[in-house]
């Protein structure tokens, strides 16, 4: 990674943030009218068609406007997102809808997917390490994502998920010691997967390990499901000792 000067961390969280919010390249104008950073759009472009050189950025076909990258969402999450505070009532909530299924694993499981995908508004996926047993709900959540009206997008993550022994592989193609950890599907190699996101958290409870993941469009709200995801991993450690 080349390090970058202030303006263009800038530019690159703005081209990230109106991504996130509206799914669509963004262009050098929408930059200077949105955010009035003071320089002229031809700079704003000079400093995108550097970004896009050394990888943050990428242009999809047929369109003037850019979109990040997984490294430049990955830079921004690490580098430029401020996590969100979990409400009380938030936590109080799940807890609650949680520890009435405590002393079955089966029915904690399903109930916590079930929680994930609606607080995410995605996907919620939990399987095991060692079975590879998995819960998951939520598939509606994400057909309303624009990212999820081309079919073959749709077709893949679905099929994905009922396939226990690949989604393993995309768990274990994560690096690193954070509790949190998030995979593009840029990094797969799978272009049905290029919009794709996969935020997935490790649990280890008595004999058994878990993943327990939020899968979504690549502009999930990270500053919220990150959080969670880790109050989530925390609960369940505290239910099942």
């Amino acid at each position: 990674m080349v390090d970058l000067t202030g303006r263009q961390i800038q530019i690159l969280r703005a081209v990230v943030e109106k991504y996130m919010e509206t799914a669509e390249p963004v262009g050098s104008e929408t930059i200077d009218k949105k955010f009035n950073f003071g320089i002229s759009p031809a700079t704003i472009r000079n400093e995108m068609v550097y970004l896009a050189k050394h990888g943050y950025l990428r242009k999809p076909h047929s369109s003037a406007g850019r979109i990040p990258t997984a490294m430049a969402i990955k830079f921004y999450v690490r580098e430029l997102m401020r996590e969100k505070d979990l409400s009380v009532a938030d936590e109080v909530s799940v807890k609650e809808r949680m520890w009435q299924n405590r002393d079955q694993v089966d029915d904690l499981f399903t109930e916590a997917a079930r929680v994930i995908a609606e607080r995410a508004n995605c996907i919620g996926f939990i399987m095991s390490y060692d079975t590879e047993h998995a819960y998951h709900s939520g598939y509606a959540h994400v057909l309303a994502f624009p990212e999820f009206e081309n079919i073959d997008v749709a077709r893949t993550v679905l099929s994905l998920i009922e396939e226990e022994r690949a989604m393993k592989e995309i768990f274990d193609f994560a690096r690193g010691d954070e509790p949190v950890h998030i995979i593009l599907g840029e990094d797969l190699g799978n272009q049905y997967l290029e919009s794709v996101g996969f935020v997935f958290t490790d649990i280890a409870v008595g004999p058994g390990q878990y993943h327990m993941s939020v899968i979504g469009p690549t502009r999930i709200d990270y500053s919220y499901v990150i959080p969670m995801m880790k109050y989530f991993r925390e609960l369940l450690h505290e239910m099942m000792g």
